[in-house]
């Protein structure tokens, strides 16, 4: 099967590092973003899917804009390819580049669609506290994350488990399911089934207002909030920007998804609970673990934070290099 890949970060690198070794597939052409300046020399810097297509000697293709590039357009119709695969582009593709695969284009999805259409499925999923979440592969159309769906593969969102933590998982199983959709494309044993517009949840681009932190929040939802827009939440401590980078909440739901030296904490949480406390006030500092917060509803572990133009540190580092006191309250905007 003659294949293009459209594909950019490094969520997309295992469906093609799968594609490129499997027997069945011929990859012909990888369609990326255009390089960015990143780091501190702001140098220009290929995409995780340009790395690996120039490694094995690809034609990379990087237009600016691929739906108004006459040349790029020019280029994926002499190809004739069976079909377009892609993972996390960050371009909408038109109508015309749609019809242009025998077989069609085939999207892998960070969510069991139709929730979580758009450009940010398993950061929002995180957010809103959902246990499960999964991989859908589609046949796309013109909407954004609206064509008919061919595969799912779903698998649970642990309690601990942060962004990229999730996105490696899914990542690996987006790989799996589009192998399996592509053989069973070509088969004519796949039958697309039309996705319910009702049920349909949106996940918008991540604006910087969203890693602010309200610590009126309830426990688990700062919890979710931390976590899914990893790693960059932040409060305010002593007049400074810090950042959350981890967390845990407390309480009797969350002991048995919680480590030993977390859960060990369930002797004293009682006590810390009764405590009289406005949100954002550190309560207790548990020693070997890290402090503990009040918020809106429920008690917080720090576990690890970042303090400007410092790298990441435990909790309890933060704790003891501050000499942080009881009392002391995070402030949020």
């Amino acid at each position: 099967m003659k294949i293009v890949f459209f594909g950019t970060p490094e969520f997309a690198v295992p469906s093609l590092s799968k594609l490129l070794v499997h027997p069945a597939f011929q990859v012909l052409a990888v369609v990326t973003q255009p390089d960015k300046r990143r780091g501190r020399g702001n140098q220009l810097m290929p995409s995780p899917i340009k790395a690996l297509a120039l490694q094995h000697q690809l034609s990379v293709w990087q237009p600016k804009s691929v739906k108004k590039d006459e040349e790029a357009l020019t280029k994926l119709q002499e190809l004739q390819a069976d079909a377009f695969v892609v993972v996390a582009y960050g371009q909408i593709l038109s109508q015309f580049i749609l019809d242009m695969p025998r077989l069609g284009c085939v999207n892998a999805h960070g969510s069991i669609l139709p929730k979580y259409r758009g450009a940010a499925p398993i950061q929002w999923s995180i957010y809103h506290g959902e246990q499960e979440t999964g991989i859908t592969t589609m046949l796309m159309d013109a909407g954004m994350d609206t064509g008919p769906t061919l595969l799912e593969a779903r698998t649970p969102i642990l309690l601990l488990e942060n962004f990229y933590d999730l996105a490696g998982r899914l990542a690996e199983l987006a790989a799996d399911l589009l192998v399996e959709t592509l053989l069973k494309l070509e088969q004519g044993t796949l039958q697309p089934v039309p996705q319910d517009n009702a049920e349909a949840t949106y996940a918008p681009l991540i604006r910087k207002v969203d890693y602010e932190l309200n610590w009126s929040r309830t426990a688990i939802a700062l919890h979710n909030q931390i976590r899914g827009f990893y790693p960059n939440c932040v409060t305010q401590f002593r007049g400074e920007p810090l950042k959350i980078r981890a967390t845990a909440p407390l309480g009797p739901t969350y002991w048995p998804q919680l480590p030993a030296e977390i859960s060990s904490l369930a002797t004293d949480w009682q006590k810390w609970q009764e405590k009289p406390a406005q949100p954002g006030e550190i309560v207790a500092i548990a020693k070997g673990v890290g402090p503990i917060v009040q918020t809106g509803n429920g008690l917080l572990l720090l576990r690890e934070v970042q303090l400007p133009g410092k790298r990441p540190q435990s909790g309890i580092d933060f704790a003891n290099g501050n000499r942080l006191m009881l009392g002391e309250r995070l402030n949020y905007r």
